[in-house]
């Protein structure tokens, strides 16, 4: 049914969507018909209503006022644009917080969340649960069959840790559910240590801030059931407007790089993964975070197209320093986002606010008005969009994974007490994933539940904390002939967060080939000299391991220090497969060599190889065609790009043969016959 619903919304929209978040009901009612007349000059075909109007749809517990809606909905849908209507769940109004003030999280430190943002609600409340549920059946009761009604979207960015009484009560029910008994709880938790055994479930409470150091295994419980606690909510509304009409798309918005939430587990939920992106455009290279997300956001549903939710035209508010994208760089990051799988480009919001925090927040149309540089690169871009009709509903081919867990994330980043514990996941998962985005292969992103059979290589970047199913399934991949890169500390605990037995690194050490005696975090500002076997040498830092080999070979070793002699990398073969383990923090350049000659080495293809870094090629297909991107990210210098076979540029709509040449911040799109 997933597919066959978000069929329906590329065919109610004419193929990709495009708009954005809008608001009414924030602006007088003579103010609405301007929108629309504008929204049609943009291109707009699909926008997001309601997602903060809780207080305008229910002023008062049980007094509804839908007649703005109902004339808005009838507005757009005259105007041909189609609806993805929210349940504004993540903002609950003042008259629910003023009765309940029990809904507000309390924090870590005890304090009570105060009103006056969003998001302020336990996801356990039940109280909270109640009134969600209610002002959602009460707008699919009115709106399931309304003409404009193209999608549901499920409240708004979930997110909110809350330490209250009714978190405690859920996470116990969790518990229960996960363990069965205390006494498996007591052995998963280790609580013999520090004497913090429990005789009895009522003496269990969520991990708020002690004065020392918390049970890292508890803190992890913690992590996971808040993210299971919200889930729960997103599928309790989901199900009540499923219920009244089953052939539409349902989602909710995820964030980018967000930590509170294991997308993995909420993505099997959704009708499509959907993603807010807000990537600072005083970083000159996060464009590549960029496409690492978007990766992972088609990969959370298997390869399927997703959806960009939201994006900025221009600057945002939300840093210290909020510089403009300079003209051409919205437009880019719009194409890169199609190019890698997303079946929809919107923002937020479409008109610009005059008051509440994010007045200055760019929009579509901008306080400037209609005339401004703003509103034409969106109406330009309207345009583009309605020509790459054709690519809605294609897909990505890729040969390379990469690992990205939540678990792994938590036990570097949430838990205390690791040899270092200034570990970035995400800066380690970047600096693995920086060279195949600059050689331009295609990339998967995968959970250690994901089908690994489709590819030849996998990476695995710093995986700490995997459970049996995740070791036996990367095993499983060398063994039957896969290439498995791996990075320092991984396979060290299990999914309790224990120290594996026999020896670092407990999951991996048959897989790698070698022991590792002791892990060697290096001291601020030491540095050592790593040597490979063709006598070229590399600088490394941060990070060492005292390894042992067994089955494996050195391809590196220390040159000097304490652990002179020792290997710094190791090449393993496993079964039929191969096996290369980065045992310390290897200079970038040298490790990109090392991570492509494996790629190399794998026969993974790569049409795109010797062409420059800042260019971004990427293909989506379909059983007839592929559709070429390519994205020149450098601001003075064209790109000469050879084509190979001939096709057409859905941009230009001029034919594309021989050799293609891309402007600077400039795109193409061809079309052409996919390769037999």
């Amino acid at each position: 049914m997933t597919d066959a619903r978000m069929r329906a919304l590329r065919d109610r929209v004419g193929g990709l969507a495009y708009g954005g978040d809008y608001n009414p009901e924030q602006w007088d009612r003579s103010v609405w018909r301007e929108d629309v007349r504008l929204m049609r000059e943009a291109g707009v075909n699909l926008v997001s209503l309601g997602v903060f109007a809780w207080a305008s749809l229910e002023p008062e517990p049980g007094t509804y006022e839908f007649g703005w809606l109902d004339e808005v909905m009838d507005l757009l849908h005259e105007n041909g644009i189609a609806v993805n209507l929210a349940t504004p769940t993540a903002a609950p109004p003042a008259w629910l917080i003023h009765r309940h003030p029990e809904v507000l999280p309390v924090m870590a430190d005890g304090e009570r969340f105060g009103f006056g943002n969003r998001l302020h609600y336990d996801p356990s409340s039940p109280i909270y649960r109640e009134h969600a549920a209610n002002i959602t059946r009460r707008l699919a009761e009115r709106y399931s069959f309304h003409p404009a009604l193209a999608m549901w979207h499920i409240s708004n960015e979930y997110g909110p840790t809350a330490y209250n009484e009714a978190a405690s009560a859920g996470f116990r029910r969790w518990l229960r559910r996960r363990y069965g008994d205390l006494e498996t709880l007591n052995e998963a938790w280790t609580t013999r240590f520090w004497g913090q055994v429990y005789t009895g479930w009522d003496q269990v409470e969520v991990p708020s801030v002690p004065r020392t150091w918390m049970n890292p295994s508890r803190i992890l419980d913690f992590k996971r059931f808040t993210s299971d606690a919200l889930l729960e909510c997103f599928v309790a509304e989901r199900d009540i407007v499923r219920s009244f009409r089953d052939d539409i798309p349902i989602v909710t918005n995820f964030m980018r790089f967000y930590r509170n939430a294991d997308y993995w587990r909420w993505a099997p939920e959704e009708d499509a993964a959907a993603l807010d992106i807000y990537p600072d455009p005083a970083e000159p290279d996060s464009h590549v975070a960029s496409a690492f997300q978007f990766d992972l956001f088609r990969s959370l549903k298997g390869g399927r197209p997703w959806l960009l939710m939201e994006q900025a035209t221009s600057a945002v508010s939300q840093w210290r320093l909020n510089v403009v994208k300079e003209p051409g760089r919205m437009r880019l990051g719009s194409l890169q986002a199609v190019s890698r799988g997303a079946d929809s480009v919107m923002f937020f919001q479409w008109r610009a606010g005059r008051g509440g925090h994010e007045r200055f927040h760019s929009a579509m149309l901008p306080h400037s008005g209609p005339e401004s540089r703003t509103f034409r690169e969106v109406a330009n871009l309207g345009r583009e969009v309605g020509l790459l009709a054709p690519v809605a509903g294609t897909t990505t081919r890729a040969e390379v994974a990469v690992l990205f867990d939540w678990n792994g994330w938590w036990g570097l980043e949430e838990l205390w007490g690791l040899p270092r514990n200034d570990f970035s996941y995400v800066e380690t998962v970047m600096r693995h994933y920086r060279p195949l985005w600059e050689h331009h292969y295609a990339v998967d992103v995968v959970s250690t539940r994901s089908d690994l059979s489709p590819y030849k290589v996998l990476v695995v970047p710093n995986a700490y904390l995997v459970d049996d199913e995740g070791v036996a399934a990367v095993t499983e991949f060398a063994r039957s002939g896969g290439t498995v890169v791996m990075s320092f500390f991984s396979g060290v605990v299990d999914e309790c967060n224990r120290v594996r037995p026999d020896g670092y690194p407990g999951a991996f050490r048959r897989l790698i080939g070698a022991k590792i005696d002791e892990y060697w975090p290096a001291r601020p500002g030491e540095r050592f000299t790593v040597e490979f076997a063709d006598g070229r040498t590399a600088t490394a830092d941060w990070w060492r391991e005292d390894i042992h080999l067994e089955t494996g070979t050195a391809l590196a070793t220390y040159a000097d220090g304490l652990l002179k002699g020792r290997a710094a990398v190791v090449a393993n073969r496993f079964g039929t497969g191969r096996v290369v383990y980065f045992a310390t923090l290897l200079e970038q350049d040298a490790f990109d060599r090392v991570l492509i000659g494996e790629l190399r080495a794998a026969g993974v293809g790569n049409r795109f190889d010797g062409l420059p870094t800042h260019l971004e090629c990427t293909v989506r297909e379909d059983e007839g065609h592929e559709y070429l991107f390519l994205l020149n990210h450098d601001a003075e210098a064209a790109v000469a790009v050879p084509l190979g076979s001939p096709g057409t540029d859905l941009l230009t709509g001029l034919p594309a043969s021989g050799e293609v040449s891309v402007p600077p911040l400039g795109a193409a799109v061809v079309r052409r016959a996919r390769p037999a």
